[in-house]
């Protein structure tokens, strides 16, 4: 994994992150672009980040001001982008790696579901994207129905 330099916004905010809701973020990123904040969460203390029926999570959206998006790590590449695109929604993904030594994610979804998937404007799939090369070297992740799947 390589290291990930966070700047003092992005401190500042897991910080306010670990007090208001109680669980460790690994990671923030705040992404201008589309107004939100990813926050990594520890595995496991994903429940504690959102709180019953979601409070934790809008008390804290409401004292950043931006949309706040949660993504919970794996140290295995295929279940850390099962999590960032929606575990339930993912039927399979698959690490290739190419000739050129660059790593390609295949996510495998069902085609009523890849609108979902993939979010409004690509944001879901450009979350992905991102954080996959960020913690994984990952230089593309591919959103495909089975049928699309490379051999």
């Amino acid at each position: 994994m390589t290291e990930i330099k966070l700047t003092s916004d992005e401190l500042q905010l897991m910080s306010l992150f670990h007090s208001v809701t109680g669980a460790t973020a690994r990671d923030c990123i705040i992404d201008e672009k589309l107004d939100r904040v990813i926050f990594v969460v520890t595995k496991g203390e994903m429940g504690l980040a959102i709180g019953k029926s979601g409070a934790t999570i809008k008390t804290l959206q409401g004292v950043v001001g931006r949309k706040i998006e949660l993504v919970e790590y794996s140290d295995d590449a295929a279940e850390f982008i099962k999590n960032m695109l929606g575990v339930s929604l993912v039927l399979d993904v698959k690490i290739n790696d190419k000739g050129d030594g660059t790593k390609v994610a295949v996510a495998v979804v069902d085609p009523k579901k890849k609108g979902v998937v993939v979010g409004r404007e690509g944001r879901n799939a450009e979350k992905a994207r991102f954080l996959a090369k960020r913690y994984f070297q990952i230089s593309n992740v591919l959103i495909v129905n089975p049928e699309q799947v490379p051999r």
